[in-house]
């Protein structure tokens, strides 16, 4: 079973880049301390590389954390537009110095 997205799903991208090792607790930890935001909500979050080569995406689909991740091999994820307007509401909060190591 894949997990859904409804119409009231919010998607948060987080800003600056993380460790790409990090799993479910660490994605959960992120999400909770330096987003302010319910891991367990049912919204999408989003995390990337510093490259933004890697994506990774963590859910609650009411039974479960799902994390998924995307390597792309044409360069990076286009996020274009995504920072600047993120940055004025509550979503853009920073994640922190968890910038990626591998």
């Amino acid at each position: 079973m894949l997990f859904r997205l409804g119409l009231a799903t919010k998607i948060y991208i987080a800003v600056e880049a993380i460790d790409m090792r990090k799993g479910f607790e660490g994605l959960h930890g992120l999400v909770r301390d330096h987003l302010g935001q319910d891991p367990l909500s049912g919204h999408l979050f989003l995390f990337t590389n510093k490259t933004k080569t890697r994506l990774k995406a963590l859910v609650w689909d009411g039974s479960g954390l799902w994390v998924c991740a995307k390597t792309s091999r044409k360069g990076p994820f286009s996020l274009a537009g995504i920072g600047q307007s993120a940055q004025h509401n509550d979503a853009d909060r920073r994640v922190g110095d968890a910038g990626e190591r591998a």
